[in-house]
């Protein structure tokens, strides 16, 4: 029997293929209304009736900031949407654009995406029309990051890079540092690990330099997240570490709940599963507490995995139907896919290969919807890995090969070893040996490249598998030999 690694697909919020995909955390980036000239209002009430008017929505938007920080969502919404009143009412439309954005923000938050756009778009209006240059930046940053979510990922880069310009010319460092992490996170999902590396790690220096040990610790998190998709785990769990304890020294919540579930990834990967578990199940929690249903989703998500590498199929599949759910409701299509991907998987594990391939193609039509091209060469394996294992190879291998060429496209070495792997699998089993090794190894050498240690292992195996099949294919000919002698 040979080993086949077609694996699952875990969230995030963010995939790998070999390897499970982290949550991804966004930096959040919020701007607070400030004092403004009184030639900002036109109202009919009196200046002195609007300075009072004003300073009540200011402290109900300082009221909103901590409540935020806090991770107290709902009733952050609540300040601000009455501070937004206010301001509309003394016609301020400075705080005005500013509480839009921040309502967007707590939108966001919730993983209310349309809702978020929405109020985005008004706050990008109004710092457009009063040429408020740093709030139009930290504005077209946010939108960015919904059609992120959204795995609208070219619509996404357009207005990171957008925003970029704004704050590198204004020189606002901290929002440069933000921005540079977020078109580096998008350089993640499309599985160009080299490029995404050197945005976060620009970012990083950016916020070392500017002493924002919050930003530092989402810039660690986002590294070590590429580190895990290459399957350098030592290194990803070190910058793991050193997030955690920022987000622990800080106060972050919302920071602390993401890495902890990032910890928990690895150590799935490295088939540690119970205290996998444990820090994922922490991880749950503060997603609970802090109302963080796209994180709720992905742990979930991630749990799943647990008990879908422990064979417990049902309970696996109970939280992946749980995290689907909440992905539909939010509207997180790329999470949505990546969830029918997994629980596809649970139906090939259970034999039932009809089933399997429905949520697989399901999985797949999301990902070339949303321009996910990591996802869709993991569709793609996953569905090469049903013909394989209803014999249909022909099939088969015109899936893993599509799979190879955008693994190859994006530069995603982990997933070009594993599609070359199975690769080597369909022709073991059409006992065409030499070929067979040809593809293992090829597999074994990045596997060996990019340090990752299982699949060397699991490689190894395979090509023991080709050299017993040759060693008894050689002795059925010398049977063969000496019946025709006698």
């Amino acid at each position: 029997m040979r080993f086949r690694p077609f694996s699952l697909s875990l969230l995030s919020t963010i995939a790998v293929f070999s390897a499970i995909a982290p949550f991804y955390p966004y930096d959040q980036t919020m701007a607070w209304a400030e004092q403004v000239t009184p030639g900002n209002s036109e109202t009919t009430l009196n200046a002195e009736e609007v300075e009072r008017k004003r300073s009540e929505a200011n402290q109900l938007n300082e009221q909103g900031e901590q409540q935020f920080n806090t991770s107290q969502y709902p009733v952050a919404l609540q300040s601000f949407q009455q501070a937004l009143e206010i301001y509309q009412e003394i016609r301020d439309r400075t705080g005005a654009g500013i509480m839009l954005n921040n309502i967007g923000v707590i939108y966001y938050s919730l993983g209310q995406y349309p809702q978020a756009l929405e109020y985005y778009q008004k706050s990008l209006v109004i710092r457009k029309e009063i040429g408020d240059r740093a709030g139009e930046g930290t504005t077209l940053s946010n939108i960015g990051r919904i059609y992120s979510s959204l795995g609208q990922y070219p619509q996404a880069l357009e207005y990171y890079q957008q925003a970029l310009v704004i704050l590198k010319e204004i020189g606002d460092r901290s929002g440069e540092g933000i921005t540079l992490n977020s078109i580096g996170r998008i350089y993640y999902s499309l599985g160009q690990y080299p490029q995404a590396l050197e945005y976060h790690q620009q970012a990083l220096v950016i916020f070392k330099e500017a002493g924002d040990r919050s930003g530092e610790g989402n810039s660690l998190d986002h590294i070590g997240s590429i580190y895990d998709s290459l399957g350098q785990y030592p290194q990803a769990l070190e910058y793991f570490q050193q997030s955690l304890v920022i987000s622990q020294e800080v106060g972050d919540r919302s920071g602390k709940g993401s890495t902890l579930n990032n910890i928990g990834l690895i150590y799935s990967r490295l088939g540690q599963y119970p205290i996998a578990l444990e820090y994922f199940q922490q991880s749950l929690v503060i997603s609970q507490e802090v109302s963080n249903r796209s994180g709720k989703g992905s742990t979930l998500n991630n749990i799943g995995l647990i008990y879908s590498s422990l064979g417990q199929y049902p309970i696996a599949l109970e939280y992946f139907q749980q995290s689907l759910v909440i992905s539909q409701k939010v509207g997180d299509r790329r999470g949505e896919g990546r969830t029918l991907n997994n629980i596809g998987s649970i139906y090939s594990s259970l034999g039932q290969y009809p089933i399997a391939l429905e949520y697989f193609q399901q999985a797949l039509a999301i990902r070339k919807e949303i321009g996910d091209r990591s996802g869709e060469a993991n569709s793609l394996n996953h569905i090469g890995g049903i013909y394989d294992s209803l014999r249909l190879y022909s099939i088969a291998l015109e899936y893993f090969q599509q799979s190879l060429v955008i693994f190859k496209e994006i530069g995603d070495r982990s997933g070009e070893a594993n599609s070359i792997n199975n690769n080597g699998g369909v022709y073991l089993s059409l006992g065409q040996y030499p070929k067979a090794l040809e593809y293992f190894q090829q597999s074994l050498v990045i596997l060996k490249e990019i340090g990752n240690r299982s699949g060397e292992g699991k490689t190894l195996n395979n090509i023991g598998s080709v050299y017993y099949s040759l060693r008894g294919c050689l002795k059925s000919q010398l049977v063969g030999k000496k019946a025709l002698s006698v």
